[in-house]
């Protein structure tokens, strides 16, 4: 039997991920389409011309790029602030010795379990005492930091060989030099894995936003696009095309990120 140029996985995996990537190509469609097309019976999938009234719309009409704008900042400085942060915090759970490390460990990581919508009004109260209630400060602060990420990095950290370490710092080097030099570099694949989930969580977070921030200038692009559906009127084509704005960064950042991605979930799965 003449053996596949592919594994045979892909025969299943490849039907699924075209099942996955329809509704992505219809919303890509159906932004091009006219109102009247879209709310035609029976559906159309494939408009007959190319339509960019919302588009337009959306550009023109609306504080979108604004709102593009705002989101970009929110996502750059979570992330940023979790790789910094949590990659930091993670090093000195895995390898610094301190009293009380195990039970820190602990209370940092059950803080997962706390539901986000009972901290949403303690949140707001202490915001509004400092003063960053409706400010774009009010939509990145609570992603500055997360116990998922304190975790990934420690485990990421526990799984490198400490004799890297060792020799560093019998060679001279200080603990935080060899953290930033040694450590760091190697922890690549890990720091893209939580930069990509901090990145989709950030710039998905849609309920916070709506209650902290009022101003539409500051709005994100999630809490925008979500003024576009009405009660009784909905524009389709204006919305679509906002959520391909708003789906496209997403994209592009996984597949720049996908290589890094794997070969985490790949070195956090061996042992010895």
């Amino acid at each position: 039997m003449r053996r596949l140029p592919f594994s045979p996985w892909h025969l299943l995996l490849m039907p699924l991920a075209l099942l996955f990537v329809l509704p992505l190509v219809h919303m890509v469609l159906t932004s091009f389409m006219s109102n009247a097309e879209i709310n035609q019976f029976p559906p159309k999938l494939v408009p007959t011309t190319l339509h960019l009234e919302g588009w337009r719309a959306l550009l023109s009409e609306t504080n979108a790029p604004r709102w593009l704008l705002n989101s970009i900042i929110v996502a750059a400085v979570s992330v940023l602030a979790h790789l910094v942060l949590c990659s930091t915090a993670g090093y000195g759970f895995a390898r610094l010795k301190f009293a009380g490390r195990g039970v820190a460990f602990v209370v940092v990581v059950a803080t997962v379990m706390i539901p986000i919508q009972l901290l949403m009004i303690p949140t707001y109260l202490m915001f509004a005492r400092i003063g960053i209630v409706d400010t774009l400060a009010a939509a990145f602060v609570p992603w500055l930091a997360s116990a998922f990420g304190i975790f990934l990095m420690r485990q990421f950290f526990l799984a490198l060989p400490v004799e890297l370490e060792e020799a560093a710092l019998i060679d001279g080097c200080g603990r935080w030099r060899t953290f930033r030099s040694i450590v760091l570099p190697l922890a690549r694949p890990a720091c893209a894995t939580l930069a990509v989930f901090t990145l989709l969580s950030s710039w998905n977070d849609l309920l916070w936003p709506l209650i902290a921030i009022s101003d539409d200038s500051r709005f994100t692009l999630q809490v925008g696009l979500a003024t576009f559906q009405g009660t009784r009127h909905t524009e389709w084509s204006q919305l679509m095309a906002g959520n391909v704005l708003a789906t496209m960064p997403l994209i592009l950042a996984f597949l720049l990120a996908q290589r890094r991605f794997i070969a985490t979930m790949t070195f956090t799965g061996l042992k010895g």
